[in-house]
């Protein structure tokens, strides 16, 4: 499989969808744990006008992944080489994707630029396509958890894959921890993810960009034991803002506030946190690798170029 790397080309944008669309569900990380949710999901799916294509056996299990890494690979790939599929949604998150990634076949990925939807573990192959290809991906909900989103996130799915996402976000109760304003292309995901693709052939450049970062389930120790590795890495120097997201069941998210704060020290970017997106029922879809603004006076985020082509 040939690799490319990063370039300074602008972003790959996937095409939009229309009603009656087919989008492909896949399972790269681990196994569906709830089956109900799963179906809710593709009920959700398919009120909203759009058709779902995905393997009789997607319910396959290999310990704590959804089968095999040739299955989970070849599942991926017949999917995307499918012309009948427009997009692609991941299924679910939980662990598995870093073992695949490096047989992704990129150049297939980026011949034929469909949307990838997912977040947590997913963020590996999100941030794998825009490094490897440009392709912007969509942090956001999965087929198991968007039937537990609330109604503003779920219209704000419809709306990003149809082509009719807003310019702009403008949460109700962001918080401001530094002001200022800051433009750059928006990457991140989930922290303990991205931590993990340090040192690979897929890890993006961290420079002049604007990092958004949620987690789930990670102690605060935890927590801050990996930003503290970003900051010795020498990966916060060069950002131009971060957006933290919801850090569910990661105990008082205040300390998180504060260590991000410690770190960053005389560099005052703008920090905002509280942000609509992560592991929570407001998981607000973002477009990964398209340039945004950073408006600390209006606490707004603006998105510089349209999401889909």
């Amino acid at each position: 499989m040939k690799k490319t790397s990063e370039t300074s080309a602008g972003p790959l944008l996937p095409q939009s969808l229309v009603k009656g669309d087919t989008i492909g569900l896949v399972a790269p990380a681990g196994p569906i744990g709830d089956i109900d949710r799963f179906h809710s999901g593709i009920r959700l799916i398919e009120e909203f006008g759009f058709q779902v294509k995905f393997e009789r056996d997607i319910e396959r299990r290999k310990e704590y992944l959804a089968g095999s890494d040739q299955h989970r690979l070849k599942e991926f790939h017949d999917l995307w080489a499918d012309n009948e599929v427009k997009a692609i949604l991941a299924v679910r998150g939980g662990y598995g994707s870093l073992r695949m990634v490096s047989s992704l076949d990129m150049d297939l990925i980026r011949q034929h630029p469909k949307m990838l939807i997912g977040f947590s573990d997913i963020c590996v192959l999100l941030t794998a396509f825009l490094k490897q290809t440009n392709l912007v991906g969509f942090h956001g909900p999965m087929v198991t958890t968007l039937p537990g989103c609330n109604r503003s996130s779920i219209q704000a799915f419809f709306n990003a894959i149809t082509g009719r996402a807003a310019d702009r976000i403008k949460p109700t109760e962001l918080e401001i921890l530094s002001p200022g304003q800051a433009e750059g292309r928006l990457f991140g995901g989930n922290l303990t993810t991205l931590v993990h693709l340090l040192g690979t052939p897929y890890e993006l450049s961290w420079d002049n960009s604007i990092l958004f970062l949620e987690d789930v389930n990670e102690a605060p120790y935890r927590i801050d034991r990996i930003l503290t590795h970003l900051k010795e890495a020498g990966k916060l120097e060069k950002i131009n803002g971060i957006i933290l997201g919801k850090f569910q069941d990661c105990g008082d998210e205040g300390i998180i506030w504060n260590r991000i704060l410690e770190l960053m020290g005389e560099n005052k970017i703008p920090i905002w946190s509280n942000f609509p997106s992560g592991h929570c029922e407001n998981n607000q879809i973002l477009p990964l690798g398209i340039p945004v603004q950073m408006d600390s006076a209006n606490g707004t985020l603006l998105f510089r170029t349209p999401w889909t082509s």
